[in-house]
């Protein structure tokens, strides 16, 4: 629906000026704003002079379309001259001519809302100039209408000098306020500069802070990862002395006794928990853990967990099942690391698990080249919205089934972090009331080639070791020369009062003679001139440590070939174990002794004394 205000016909030059008077009193009567006036009165003008131009006649038609807002303002511009032949190449600005063709309609068109051009050939040119009018302004009713085209005959036309005078004014406004503009513009790019400036020192500020907070993350998983020793050495001495009271090895105990050493194993036992979980992430952010390889079968690791975990299987309630890992492929990876990820997701299933089944399986991808080991349970499962949140380190789910079941909040976060170094991923599906499903999926073959490691060399670094290698068959043999067992002597280094304490404690029962020092220095000392068939002797100490002691050892003909045996809390790395393999005849853990790891070392040296009488 339109309604017409006022048509202006251009028949002579003057009209063209009418016409953009008309276009400015008309947008001024409905409200534009000066400039607005001015962009119609220009657009206006530029068209009716090029149908006077090219066409020699037009007229202009002033119409508001529309009964509700947002109403249009409508301007029709029409002649019935020869048409626009190059209209195209004019609108998409690839038409250029001398004489300025075109530029007027390129112009109008930027100067509105909307510019819709329909000309042919020998019939003319229709142009519809549309303005949305104000939002302030009322909406145009017939009422209204008819107040407007009274008002707009009461303003009387022009003359061109007058027109040139208001074109001059228009001309003064615009640019007072394109310099306003550009004066605004350059104070916004003045606080733009003075905002960059402080965004480019909060950033350096940030980077610094960064760089400060990565320094102190690095400092920390370095002094957790180098500071091993000194954590582990006090726990594993809480563990060691709490054995020996539990096995009665300086007599009985009474029952409250018996209590309270259990009390203080089980808060030995929970804390080297939190200690070796702790340093081993952050062993792992310090880049200091490294994958031994070596080729396995799964059947054989599934054996190895079952007679490991039988133990932790108190419920009659729950059965751990292992089901037979048929059409699984000889692995190449770090089966210590595995198994550890293994042992974790069995453990937290049997802590968890009231009644029901857990079972251990693997499953091989063979278009992959992946195996998946999962542990599925029938506890109480867990929430979609707290899975992601118990592989974050430190996280206890807050659930009335879980209040009574202590735990670090590490284990999960450390099988991820040792997931991720044997190049697999880790898996979990769950649901309350149902299950959970955790599982780990890593390569048949680990890619990065493995430290050598020499095969004759007795590693007793492994928690479930005592003996491996050589070591494990001379295990075996028993002396039988009493010579043999009257004369072994055995040599104690240790700068930690309780680990030699131990030691002694454990040897106390044993065929043989000990004495013991509390530094290197000493050691050296009492190996030369009681030249005992056995050195045990700890790798972190003040003064002189024991790798400078075993260099001295083997670097002294008198005591090259006394058989030393490192037993540590610090963890080795493999550089370290090369290092120790042609110096020592084992590597021990201080959290490994006991008396029948003891034991079956002595025998290990015995029946090599009497072999050699």
């Amino acid at each position: 629906m339109s309604y017409s205000i006022t048509t202006v016909t251009i028949q002579y030059e003057h009209d063209v000026v009418l016409a953009r008077q008309r276009a400015r009193q008309i947008a001024a009567l409905l409200g534009f704003d000066n400039q607005d006036q001015t962009r119609l009165a220009t657009a206006v003008s530029e068209l009716a002079r090029n149908a006077f131009a090219y066409a020699g006649a037009g007229k202009v038609e002033f119409q508001i379309e529309g009964r509700a807002a947002p109403q249009l303002f409508l301007v029709r511009i029409s002649d019935d001259g020869p048409g626009i032949a190059n209209l195209k190449e004019i609108l998409d600005g690839r038409y250029h001519s001398q004489t300025g063709m075109g530029l007027g309609i390129i112009g109008a068109r930027r100067l509105v809302d909307r510019c819709d051009i329909h000309s042919t050939s020998g019939q003319g040119t229709t142009i519809l100039l549309k303005k949305i009018l104000p939002r302030q302004a009322a909406p145009v009713t017939n009422l209204s209408l008819r107040s407007i085209v009274e008002r707009l005959a009461q303003q009387q036309p022009q003359g061109p000098l007058q027109e040139i005078q208001q074109q001059n004014q228009e001309l003064v406004r615009a640019l007072a306020e394109l310099r306003e503009r550009q004066d605004e513009l350059a104070h916004v790019n003045r606080e733009l500069e003075d905002t960059n400036c402080g965004v480019m020192a909060l950033y350096a500020e940030l980077d610094e802070k960064a760089s400060h907070l990565r320094r102190a993350d690095e400092m920390k998983s370095r002094f957790l990862s180098n500071m091993s020793h000194e954590f582990r050495t006090p726990v594993n001495s809480i563990l060691a002395l709490s054995a020996l009271l539990l096995e009665r090895a300086d007599g009985e105990l009474t029952g409250e006794q018996e209590k309270q050493v259990g009390f203080i194993r089980k808060g030995g036992e929970a804390l080297a928990e939190l200690v070796n979980d702790l340093l081993d992430l952050a062993k792992i952010e310090a880049g200091k853990v490294e994958i031994r390889s070596v080729e396995f079968e799964a059947s054989n690791l599934f054996s190895a967990l079952r007679g490991m975990l039988r133990p932790l299987l108190i419920s009659q309630t729950v059965r751990l099942v292992f089901d037979k890992p048929t059409g699984i492929p000889l692995l190449y990876a770090d089966e210590g690391k595995l198994s550890q990820i293994l042992r974790n997701f069995i453990s937290n299933a049997l802590k968890f698990t009231e009644r029901g089944v857990i079972r251990v399986t693997a499953t091989l991808n063979e278009a992959d080249q992946m195996v998946t080991f999962a542990v599925s349970d029938s506890g109480p499962g867990i929430a979609p919205e707290d899975q992601s949140r118990i592989f974050e380190e430190f996280v206890q789910l807050d659930n009335p089934a879980h209040r009574n079941i202590k735990g670090t909040g590490l284990g999960l976060p450390l099988c991820r972090q040792l997931a991720s170094l044997l190049d697999g991923t880790i898996g979990l599906v769950s649901a309350v009331g149902v299950g959970s499903t955790f599982s780990v999926t890593v390569p048949i073959y680990y890619t990065r080639r493995p430290p050598a490691v020499s095969a004759n060399h007795q590693d007793l670094s492994e928690p479930d070791e005592d003996l491996t290698g050589a070591g494990r068959y001379l295990s075996e043999q028993r002396p039988n020369k009493d010579e043999a067992i009257k004369r072994t002597r055995v040599l104690i280094i240790d700068d930690e009062p309780a680990a030699r304490y131990v030691i002694t404690r454990l040897l106390k029962d044993q065929p043989c003679q000990f004495d013991e020092v509390d530094n290197g220095a000493d050691g050296m000392r009492l190996m030369r001139e009681t030249q005992p068939n056995l050195v045990i002797l700890d790798l972190n100490m003040p003064d002189l440590s024991g790798y400078q002691v075993l260099d001295r050892i083997k670097a002294n003909p008198a005591t090259r070939d006394i058989p030393v045996v490192v037993v540590t809390s610090a963890v080795i790395t493999d550089q370290e174990r090369l290092q120790l393999e042609g110096q020592t005849c084992a590597i021990m853990n201080k959290s490994d002794l006991s008396p029948e790891c003891i034991g079956r070392l002595l025998g290990t040296v015995l029946h090599a004394n009497a072999e050699s009488q």
